[in-house]
């Protein structure tokens, strides 16, 4: 599902306020949520109390620039899957390819125009959106999962009485039976059984093997 885009927030970062009151004027019809920083410090702070969808990052500023800002961003867990697109000036190839090594996730140069910011605005939303969506199918499932993993083990545990014949000891289920003990708690529990003989009812059973064993021993 969609979500409508009142719903979300833009943070834009840009040391000329003329600058911003345009980005803004071209956002605003759409009715995103905005918030402004004129200084990289000013951005970050602003990240550590609201979660923003997208950040609209100038890199020419005084300070700390648009790149340090990004990696910062980029650096900290509650902020990396921000998608960052810088809106500048600088058109050299490699501060464009700088920019996309450290994180962003496009890059738009001034004089830019406003359909085409919007449609690059747009597409970095709601691949946010998708991003946050499967997030949270994921979590969900791994929740789910635990869930069923302990209910099992607690399914296999056994409570309460249990009765169990005092002469051959074996145990009445659930459906009135009596089983042998092994079996009821192999059906019961993640137990596996192996048999052997103890020395007591080796030596009553094989009582001259037993014996022999035991003085060669």
């Amino acid at each position: 599902m969609t979500m409508p885009n009142s719903i979300f927030k833009i943070l834009i970062v840009d040391d000329v306020s003329q600058n911003i009151q345009m980005i803004a004027n071209i956002l605003k019809e759409k009715g995103y949520q905005m918030a402004y920083a004129k200084s990289g410090r000013t951005a970050i702070e602003h990240t550590q109390s609201v979660s923003f969808d997208l950040i609209l990052l100038d890199i020419m500023m005084p300070g700390m620039d648009g790149y340090e800002v990004c990696e910062r961003l980029k650096q900290a867990h509650d902020t990396r899957d921000i998608p960052v697109i810088f809106l500048t000036a600088k058109t050299e190839p490699e501060s464009i390819l700088k920019a996309f090594q450290i994180g962003a996730a496009d890059y738009v140069t001034k004089p830019f125009n406003s359909s085409e910011l919007l449609a690059r605005v747009r597409t970095h939303l709601r691949l946010k959106q998708a991003r946050d969506i499967q997030n949270r199918l994921i979590f969900e499932k791994e929740a789910l999962i635990a869930d069923l993993e302990r209910a099992i083990e607690e399914i296999k545990t056994l409570r309460g009485f249990i009765p169990i014949c005092c002469s051959c000891k074996k145990i009445r289920n659930d459906d009135d039976y009596w089983e042998q003990i092994e079996v009821y708690i192999q059906k019961h529990t993640n137990a596996i059984f192996s048999h052997g003989l103890c020395p007591d009812c080796a030596e009553k059973l094989y009582p001259d093997l037993f014996k022999k064993v035991k003085e060669k021993y």
